[in-house]
């Protein structure tokens, strides 16, 4: 794969253990989805999370990064419920 796009985001999470949560959620999707158009790195960097999108061009970039975002986010939401269900 030649690189024509690549996007990296620095993600700060409210604890470690979010972190370490969602990173061992997200790990497993960056080598199943890896195509010969765009790859994945995560890497964990105090309570950051740093995501690394390589891609042949924008629209395989836009699409990586949207997929992570969209995942990211489901996960964070799962992670809150589970929360807020050991308070109550």
């Amino acid at each position: 794969m030649s690189i024509g796009a690549k996007a990296t985001l620095r993600l700060k999470f409210a604890s470690e253990k979010q972190l370490e949560a969602l990173f061992c959620a997200l790990k497993p999707e960056t080598h199943t989805i890896e195509t010969r158009r765009a790859s994945v790195h995560l890497r964990k960097d105090s309570c950051f999370l740093a995501l690394t999108v390589e891609a042949e061009d924008t629209v395989a970039l836009r699409a990586t990064l949207n997929a992570y975002l969209h995942w990211i986010q489901s996960t964070l939401n799962v992670i809150e419920v589970l929360e807020h269900q050991k308070v109550s």
